[in-house]
């Protein structure tokens, strides 16, 4: 789902159908949620649901279900939400790292569906641990390109503003911040009136392993199988795709 290691940036393109919608819808409903709990349902003291309930809107989840999730996580519609993070480590093919991050009502059945698609597509589970030492916390924030849109331009806005590094990525630019000036970088933008698409904290790899046409398919059949658990909210990797590889995913699509 959200290029830099997370998975949807990095995905090749395919067919959007109905079911992975409804998980998409899901997912990000479960993000509000959260958000709402941690830090109240209102959104000027909240910069953390105000980029969940953006998501949501930029990928048409309806309003109606963005207000209930909003007041079902901050405890306003009597109901109660209780989910739980965790993160698993394992390996993909050719000795990717990943880490999944769960967010879950049922901690066992999420352990289990873990296993079973890593055990049946090609990927193992690890220690705890031992992939989590090569990520690090932090702040990414994407930018689609326009016409007079810039890489200097994105720059300059959040240069001031704690970004450690801006990249073109595709169709769209990255910027990368430690965890704590996320917010900053995006107000920035927002000051320089830069519409960005995404801004999340993120698991970024120290360390890539750059990958040959097979073993992308490999991984990206794995990771897309456990982006279909609706347990699994993220999955963050340290494979990376040289441009002639994703040339030849993109042509296979």
């Amino acid at each position: 789902m959200s290029g830099h290691s997370k998975w949807a940036t990095t995905k090749h393109k395919k067919a959007v159908i109905d079911s992975r919608r409804a998980k998409s819808f899901a997912k990000l409903i479960k993000n509000i949620e959260v958000a709402a709990k941690q830090g109240g349902a209102d959104m000027s003291g909240n910069p953390t649901l105000v980029d969940a309930v953006q998501k949501a809107k930029k990928t048409s989840v309806p309003n109606d279900n963005i207000d209930r999730a909003v007041k079902r996580g901050a405890g306003l519609s009597g109901e109660s939400v209780d989910y739980q993070t965790i993160m698993y480590e394992g390996y993909g093919p050719n000795g990717v790292a990943l880490l999944i991050e769960c967010l879950t009502d049922n901690k066992n059945r999420a352990a289990a569906n873990v296993r079973t698609v890593m055990s049946r597509n090609g990927g193992t589970m690890a220690d705890p641990g031992s992939v989590a030492y090569n990520f690090s916390r932090k702040g990414v924030i994407a930018v689609m390109k326009t016409d007079d849109l810039t890489e200097d331009d994105v720059l300059a806005a959040v240069l001031d503003a704690g970004a450690e590094e801006v990249t073109g990525r595709g169709e769209g630019f990255e910027i990368v911040t430690e965890a704590s000036d996320l917010v900053p970088a995006r107000s920035a933008l927002q000051d320089a009136g830069i519409d960005y698409d995404s801004a999340d904290i993120e698991f970024v790899p120290g360390v890539k392993i750059e990958v040959d046409l097979e073993t992308a398919r490999k991984v990206f059949r794995l990771i897309d199988a456990l982006d279909d658990d609706d347990d699994v909210q993220n999955v963050y990797a340290n494979h990376d795709v040289p441009a002639d590889v994703q040339a030849a995913l993109d042509d296979e699509d």
